[in-house]
């Protein structure tokens, strides 16, 4: 498969946990940590990080996008219901951000 006949890769943010009592114990206060939004979406073509993606979040999910993108899945034996998707958090351990990463036609 060339890098041009993989599948395209939809990643929708679903959901931002905060853990407001690890941010008093741990981190030094910061005003502004991230620009995702619920709903926001992107697509990856020809496995590149998309435009505006926070680095951070793409470094949690590049391998399952590149798998989803050659055609493999069904990461973990049955994981997820659509085999060819995976839910992913980005790394912040204050307010994480859950990814569903899914393949589009």
């Amino acid at each position: 498969m060339t890098k041009h006949d993989m599948n395209k890769v939809r990643i929708t943010a679903v959901r931002q946990t905060v853990y407001s009592d690890l941010m008093a114990k741990y981190e030094n206060p910061i005003k502004h940590a991230c620009d995702v939004r619920e709903g926001q979406q992107w697509i990856s073509t020809d496995v590149q990080r998309p435009e505006g993606m926070c680095l951070a979040a793409w470094y949690s999910m590049q391998e399952f996008v590149e798998s989803l993108a050659r055609g493999e899945g069904n990461f973990y034996d049955g994981w997820m219901q659509n085999p060819m998707s995976a839910m992913i958090s980005c790394n912040d351990g204050f307010r994480p951000f859950s990814f569903y990463i899914e393949v589009i036609e």
